[in-house]
């Protein structure tokens, strides 16, 4: 009886043993990987001071996290307040130009912790029905956001549309304007390759590119065709000038945010005058997609979607030299202009 007492005790104090060894094997394992996940060196070694109007990098991307939530309708009014968090209106718009780099140069500038996007475009101000609806309106358009964080919306309608310089200005006359531009030849064919791809998804018939860009009863450029009327961008940034300094705009380079987009997105970083956040490291090439994919952390990462980069039709010779030979002055005077020369033939 007496063994048998023992030989229990023995086996109990056997399974506690293995029990407090294992929840120690298991808090030192817990801990090893905690400390894995802390960054090499502090946020503010990396990044010098932070000021008291900046927020911490780690709530940041905490808020990143809650974004999806609140898009969807799910965050109650008392955890928006919790958070601190506001609906705000723009500090700065990508107001085009259409087939220029928009769409990648609103998800880079993404990766900055303190810009915040709006994901659709609003066409608030060139869209007569949306902007009858007022300004408030508008600002509910808007993703939610810390109170320093900029937030930035694309339209690339605003940029040819009319009516679109002046009803801005009338909502801030000191707001911060991006215009990313490619080649004039280029954007026009990538434009018309856009419109291709839904007619043929629709089945239906479209002109080729020449018959549009080219009037066939003077053999001239077909100014009246909107692709070849968008990449005359002089002509439209002089509409925006009767309102805006050339201070409040930057011109980024659209062809070099495609093949080096680094050294386009500090320039934007600098304009809008946000501390240096976006590094190599956000940025890898895709050999496959042939385009730079986005890394926001070890475990997210983001490519456009399959739509950019579509395969241009061929064009023939003689209508994109009679195209580049149009636009040439055109595109002195925009350099003259922005005080930025490209490489345009």
């Amino acid at each position: 009886m007496l063994f048998k007492q023992q030989a229990l005790l023995r086996q109990k104090l056997f399974v506690l043993g293995s029990l407090a060894i294992g929840s120690l094997l298991y808090l030192v394992a817990r801990v090893g990987s905690l400390d894995r996940l802390q960054p090499l060196c502090p946020i503010d070694g990396r990044f010098g001071p932070r000021s008291q109007d900046e927020i911490p990098l780690r709530a940041l991307q905490f808020k990143r996290g809650l974004l999806h939530e609140f898009r969807k309708g799910n965050a109650t009014k008392e955890q928006i307040r919790l958070h601190n968090l506001v609906q705000q209106l723009p500090k700065a718009i990508i107001i085009g130009v259409r087939k220029g780099g928009t769409r990648a140069l609103l998800e880079m500038l993404n990766l900055h912790p303190a810009v915040v996007k709006a994901s659709q475009e609003i066409h608030f101000f060139d869209n007569d029905e949306n902007y009858a609806k007022g300004i408030e309106w508008y600002r509910k358009k808007m993703p939610f956001s810390y109170p320093h964080q900029i937030t930035i919306e694309k339209s690339p309608a605003y940029f040819i549309t009319e009516e679109v310089p002046e009803r801005i200005y009338k909502m801030n006359s000191s707001i911060k304007l991006l215009i990313i531009v490619r080649e004039p030849t280029t954007r026009a064919i990538s434009d018309y390759t856009q419109v291709l791809e839904g007619k043929e998804r629709k089945n239906k018939t479209y002109y080729k590119f020449e018959k549009l860009a080219i009037d066939p009863n003077t053999c001239e450029v077909n100014t009246k065709y909107k692709a070849v009327r968008t990449s005359i961008y002089t002509k439209h940034l002089e509409r925006w000038l009767k309102y805006f300094p050339i201070e409040q705009f930057h011109i980024v380079d659209g062809d070099r945010l495609i093949t080096e987009p680094l050294p386009e997105l500090q320039l934007v970083e600098k304009f809008l005058n946000l501390p240096p956040r976006i590094s190599q490291y956000n940025l890898y090439f895709n050999a496959t997609r042939g385009f730079y994919c986005l890394r926001f952390n070890i475990v997210f990462n983001k490519c456009l979607a399959g739509s950019k980069g579509r395969i241009h039709p061929e064009v023939d010779t003689s209508v994109i030299t009679k195209l580049r030979k149009f636009f040439h002055p055109f595109n002195q005077k925009f350099y003259q202009i922005t005080g930025r020369t490209f490489k345009w033939p």
